[in-house]
């Protein structure tokens, strides 16, 4: 595995408190070795891919993270001198935010559905997991506010069509975004698949 490093960058590097052992263990990332056998057999290595872990380097499931990516295509570059950190909008936070419902209260086309719990919790920390999500690359900040809305509306169908309040099943915010709970409503709307039964006129007051 070649690695070659300009004088400029190696500095950037040391500025912004990369080690060159933190570069050979993201290229061995990068190109799919197992990391996981050379962490067992050194704990040196282990702190240095703890490292990658704390600086949102890699997942916990030994992928690059954008920051990573970014990381490396710098060392690859020849006209780039200084590391660009790659930074996540607050408008994407706020407009997922604003779409989980704040409580399991909700009304529909005049018709009322009392829950009893509030929703939308510790909005730092769900700030701070969501950035954390589109950091890994896997999926983009769309993804989840639509996973989130068609999670939503599918609750909305099955109270109208039940009579109970499903909405009050709905995870809150933080452990919504903890437990993945959007993985599969994003694998749904890539298949194409829809909610089913929920009115075109009206509206939810959620």
């Amino acid at each position: 595995m070649k690695i070659t490093i300009t004088p400029e960058n190696f500095r950037e590097l040391l500025v912004k408190g990369y080690s060159l052992d933190v570069i050979y263990i993201l290229k061995l990332i990068e190109a799919k070795l197992d990391v996981v056998t050379l962490c067992e057999s050194s704990a040196k290595i282990k702190a240095i891919h703890l490292t990658l872990l704390r600086k949102e380097l890699i997942t916990e499931d030994n992928n690059l993270t954008l920051i990573g990516q970014d990381l490396l295509k710098f060392i690859d570059s020849k006209e780039s001198t200084k590391i660009v950190k790659r930074k996540i909008s607050d408008t994407d936070f706020d407009r997922w935010w604003k779409t989980f419902p704040g409580t399991d209260t909700f009304t529909y086309e005049g018709r009322k559905f009392t829950g009893s719990r509030s929703l939308r919790v510790n909005k730092e920390a769900c700030r701070s997991k969501f950035n954390k999500i589109l950091i890994e690359g896997e999926y983009t900040s769309q993804q989840l506010i639509d996973s989130l809305s068609f999670d939503v509306q599918q609750k909305v169908v099955y109270s109208i069509k039940t009579g109970q309040n499903k909405l009050s099943y709905l995870q809150n915010s933080l452990t919504y975004l903890n437990q993945r709970s959007y993985e599969p409503f994003i694998e749904l709307i890539n298949k194409g698949v829809e909610v089913e039964g929920l009115p075109s006129t009206g509206g939810t007051d959620i």
